[in-house]
């Protein structure tokens, strides 16, 4: 099912009129990280400044994912209509206004309300990719992937424990007011080195819209989409219930838990650095196998030092290395197998791909927020992401035997 290699495109760094250069795509997919995890360990101290709960604050979690998700479902059709870059410049514009926003944001729910508009900068995510599977074929694209999600796992590594050293140094506005001024750097990187990529179409953007049924009748694409939305799971309800476990259960101050909360992203590294170097040689459906087993294992581990009485900080945050291992490898895989069902929709398939992913994961943060008390420790949360990685290992098996099939009826 795989494509043959092509040549590398002419890229120049600060050549709007040649490609983007990878590390400007780099960056875009960094921005996003650091806008979803640079202030949660100042979560507990953001409740106190607006005189309301920590539930109400963690909703900034889920209700952000959840409004990426809906934004991703149109950054697609409409990218592939206008083109990657106005659409990416707009975005960034977009996602300085709400930070803004939540800067001066008098009631907790006016920082929400302007939280739930950063979810724009998803923008980023989508057409990062999206423009690597305009240049590159399937096994290609997933490498490039791999090394672009490599430099931005660099990001949540350090945004936690940054953000916790800012807030305890001067107090969480400074975090939005560090998204602002990175934000305004890329969009300059943007306009300046940001050349189009995607094919001119004469077709609507209501017409991109109604070439959604063309890949809602893909099983290839269900198979990769839910094996990504699953495997990712584990850590979106770990984004939703780390902060609670971390500051509640094991009592870290912010600047603790920022640095402990960064964990998962070395694995995440390391798990984006192999699919660099290996997407190519074993091909994306057996790294996305890998990878949701993974993420399993790590959950599994974790679950059993709990019953065995070693739950603590060290062990807990240190077996999520395997959940961002697993992410790593799953991924950038399943996005470029995705992208690949249909080249021709690949903005519209990178958009809703990750609406999928990102909408699932929204609702896996909502249910650890909801289930995690002093009470339960950290049980609720580590049985949710053992079963949303378990189900990535039968989606990637789907899809394993519905190509096996394919061959079969083509063979």
């Amino acid at each position: 099912m795989d494509e043959p290699s092509q040549p590398e495109p002419y890229i120049r760094f600060f050549d709007r009129s040649t490609p983007p250069h990878i590390f400007t795509l780099i960056l875009l997919s960094g921005l996003g990280a650091l806008a979803m995890n640079v202030f949660l360990p100042s979560l507990p101290q953001m409740a106190e400044y607006f005189d309301t709960s920590y539930a109400v604050m963690q909703l900034s979690v889920p209700l952000y994912l959840l409004c990426s998700a809906v934004i991703q479902l149109f950054i697609g059709p409409i990218s592939d209509n206008l083109g990657r870059r106005k659409v990416m410049i707009g975005g960034l514009v977009l996602f300085m206004l709400a930070t803004l926003g939540c800067i001066f944001a008098p009631t907790p729910f006016v920082f929400l309300l302007f939280r739930v508009g950063q979810a724009v900068i998803a923008t980023a995510m989508v057409l990062s990719r999206a423009v690597l599977r305009d240049l590159y074929t399937q096994n290609q694209a997933a490498s490039k992937i791999g090394y672009v999600a490599m430099g931005m796992a660099v990001v949540p590594m350090v945004a936690p424990a940054v953000g916790g050293a800012i807030e305890q140094a001067f107090t969480w506005h400074a975090t939005f007011w560090l998204m602002i001024l990175i934000a305004g750097g890329i969009l300059a990187l943007v306009i300046f080195d940001m050349g189009e990529t995607a094919q001119p179409s004469n077709n609507t953007i209501l017409g991109q819209f109604k070439e959604y049924p063309e890949l809602l009748r893909s099983q290839r694409f269900w198979g990769y989409a839910m094996s990504t939305a699953f495997c990712s799971g584990t850590f979106f309800a770990y984004l939703g219930g780390a902060p609670f476990v971390g500051s509640v259960v094991f009592g870290l101050d912010p600047f603790w838990l920022g640095l402990y909360f960064g964990a998962p992203a070395i694995g995440y590294f390391a798990g984006n650095w192999l699919t660099g170097l290996y997407a190519m040689r074993f091909g994306v459906n057996l790294m996305i196998l890998w990878g949701c087993l993974a993420a399993s294992i790590g959950c599994a581990l974790t679950l059993v030092l709990f019953i065995s009485g070693l739950g603590s900080a060290e062990t807990f945050f240190g077996m999520m290395t395997l959940i961002g291992l697993g992410n790593g490898l799953c991924i950038p895989n399943a996005t470029a197998g995705m992208l690949s069902v249909r080249p021709h929709l690949a903005g519209t398939a990178s958009g809703l791909g990750g609406a999928i992913m990102i909408g699932g994961g929204s609702g896996l943060a909502v249910l650890a927020g909801l289930l995690l008390t002093p009470a339960s420790g950290a049980y609720p949360l580590i049985i949710i992401m053992l079963i949303s990685a378990t189900a990535g290992i039968l989606s990637i098996l789907l899809v394993i035997r519905r190509e096996k099939t394919l061959r079969m009826q083509t063979g």
